[in-house]
């Protein structure tokens, strides 16, 4: 999610969007634009490329207007203003006009750090738009986007929705738009599943669950369904793997309570819960024995054999029998 400065304020003469996300910048500029014309509706929107502001178009677009409109001029990417432009931009930044607000849109990097220096020196509020690149972070920005349209979401059911939707934000913004439209009282895994079963079925974590927990049949299924997807075989191999250590790592862990063990290892009190029922029917043996497999799938899959597809799908009824190896003699 965007993160803003203490002074929040969407009217103010400078807004500096700083990252590389694009839904988040695009937010950014929607929310002054529309703070702007809620002020008064008939404020003048310029949207410019580099390209278009050229040395001295600024200066006629933040002139004074006959009829004293308000106007809104954004500035994409601009790390990439040309150098008289930039000198163009940082007079105008020590003396901005009344009526008028400045967004800037910059990726944050070395190029043209002088103008994103000169723009914070100058007091502009700023919006952080960072690309969302680890799934926590997706996660998060999950859970805001219900919290911010006032809905209740079960843990569960934003891991599955990240889980089924990717790393695409508009997308994930958008599912969880349509869920919020469609879905009354609190939304949870099953929900998701209903909505989004074709690929959330597609999901690497889904063969592994159907196999940490003994339902073979349907963990092949949606292992032939992944892999028709596109989803890659190393995917695969690492959901399996990292669904097998937490069944080892909870079963050899101390009693306690979800935050406890939660913390101990590394994990989200929900999911503690999770592996709890789907330990039930796995011994020391079994996880031993899972492991292998997945080691064994792990080197099948980057070279080691001539059919990924069948160190998977071994791999995977091996894991399944695994789950239910207590109480076989």
């Amino acid at each position: 999610m965007a993160r803003k400065n203490a002074s929040d304020d969407p009217l103010a003469p400078v807004t500096l969007a700083v990252g590389q996300e694009e839904l988040l910048l695009d937010r950014a500029v929607r929310e002054v634009v529309a703070a702007a014309r809620a002020a008064d509706a008939d404020t003048d929107v310029r949207d410019l490329a580099p390209d278009q502001l050229q040395p001295g178009t600024l200066a006629e677009l933040v002139s004074p207007s006959l009829f004293a409109e308000r106007k809104v001029v954004v500035v994409r990417n601009a790390q990439d203003l040309s150098a008289d432009t930039v000198k163009d931009v940082k007079a105008y930044l020590s003396s901005p006009a009344e009526e008028i607000t400045l967004v800037l849109l910059h990726a944050g990097g070395a190029k043209g750090k002088g103008l994103l220096d000169a723009a914070r020196k100058a007091g502009a509020r700023e919006v952080a738009c960072p690309k969302m690149t680890k799934p926590a972070d997706r996660l998060a920005f999950v859970r805001n986007e219900f919290r911010t349209a006032g809905r209740s979401a079960t843990p569960e059911a934003c891991q599955a929705l990240v889980d089924a939707i990717g790393s695409d934000l508009r997308e994930l913004a958008s599912a969880v738009t349509q869920l919020v439209a469609d879905v009354e009282g609190t939304i949870d895994e099953a929900v998701v599943g209903r909505y989004y079963t074709g690929r959330a079925e597609a999901s690497s974590f889904t063969v592994a669950d159907r196999a940490v927990e003994g339902r073979t049949a349907e963990a092949l299924e949606a292992l032939r369904w992944s892999l028709s997807t596109g989803v890659a075989p190393v995917l695969i191999t690492s959901a399996l793997a990292q669904g097998v250590r937490a069944i080892g790592k909870l079963s050899s862990a101390r009693g306690g309570r979800p935050a406890d063990l939660a913390r101990e290892l590394g994990m989200p009190p929900w999911k503690i819960d999770r592996v709890r029922q789907q330990m039930r029917g796995w011994t020391p043996d079994g996880v031993a024995v899972a492991l292998r497999a997945v080691a064994e799938a792990d080197a099948g899959v980057k070279g080691g054999g001539d059919d990924p597809e069948y160190a998977l799908e071994r791999a995977v009824v091996t894991i399944a029998r695994a789950a239910r190896s207590r109480g076989r003699g």
